[in-house]
């Protein structure tokens, strides 16, 4: 029986991508999207659609129910669904904040949470899993990114609940790795018009294609000793993300005074490697 994937976002761009990725790996595919580009992309592929929006409690768990029950099993989640509202912080609008922050942040946790759920019903029943869950975050949500404080946030937050999940699920038989791909859609189309254009000839390094052949693999049961991690890609390029870690530290038996704080500060960053440029930042 083929392993059977859920991709959200999958009407268009990377997730669209993902989808023919995955087909053509001989998986069994659900479609989610809202419009009716994820029907289009599901009879292109002999998939289930699924229109439910994926940060709504119930519709979270109406798209895992389809997996379920058009297929008769689950064993990959693909977070990618999303869309941005730039502004810098100071024009940023709470209806801006909270859209953005629901769709990527919400809308990764309420599959997830519903699949988990699933998936530890199904070990406890005494079934073997081998279940993958790919999050999508981006270089914003490892950086930061200038006019997209509400965006960088969200993936930000993704990557907190990528490393929770893969601690907390690993022992039902579930992994749970993060992407932070760069590809030329409609959501980067404005923002990176010019470094995403298609070349007249030659490898688009910038093509949604790019992104998917690890995803693909992530999702396979080969990948079952890959957890909690963070992977950077786009065209020819894999990159493991080394993220926050502990650095240079200095200790003392005894609470610090003020008078002394700066200097063992100054000390510290001193040892310490430069943080990575926020993107936009001059």
């Amino acid at each position: 029986m083929s392993r059977v994937v859920i991709i959200t976002g999958a009407g268009r761009g990377i997730g669209r991508a993902h989808a023919l990725a995955f087909a053509a790996a001989g998986y069994s595919v659900v479609v989610n999207d809202l419009d009716e580009a994820a029907s289009e992309v599901a009879a292109e592929i002999g998939a289930v659609a699924n229109r439910d929006d994926v940060a709504d409690w119930d519709g979270a768990a109406r798209l895992v129910d389809t997996a379920l029950d058009a297929y008769g099993r689950l064993d990959v989640l693909v977070n990618n669904a999303g869309f941005v509202r730039d502004r810098m912080l100071v024009n940023l609008s709470e209806s801006e904040w909270d859209d953005v922050v629901r769709v990527h942040l919400k809308g990764h946790f309420a599959p997830l949470r519903h699949a988990a759920a699933h998936w530890r019903a199904e070990h406890k029943a005494g079934r073997p899993v081998t279940a993958r869950v790919i999050n999508t975050t981006s270089g914003a949500g490892l950086l930061g990114s200038v006019g997209q404080g509400n965006y960088a946030a969200a993936k930000s937050g993704i990557l907190g609940l990528t490393f929770t999940a893969a601690a907390e699920l690993g022992r039902y038989g579930v992994t749970v790795n993060a992407i932070a791909p760069a590809a030329r859609t409609r959501m980067t189309a404005e923002t990176f018009a010019a470094q995403m254009a298609a070349p007249a000839t030659g490898f688009d390094a910038m093509a949604p294609e790019n992104v998917s052949p690890l995803v693909v693999w992530l999702g396979s049961e080969d990948a079952g000793d890959i957890t909690g991690r963070v992977f950077e890609v786009d065209g020819g390029r894999i990159c493991l993300a080394d993220g926050w870690r502990r650095g240079p530290t200095v200790e003392r038996e005894e609470r610090w005074p003020v008078t002394e704080v700066g200097p063992a500060v100054r000390a510290l960053l001193d040892k310490a490697v430069s943080p990575e440029p926020v993107y936009g930042a001059e």
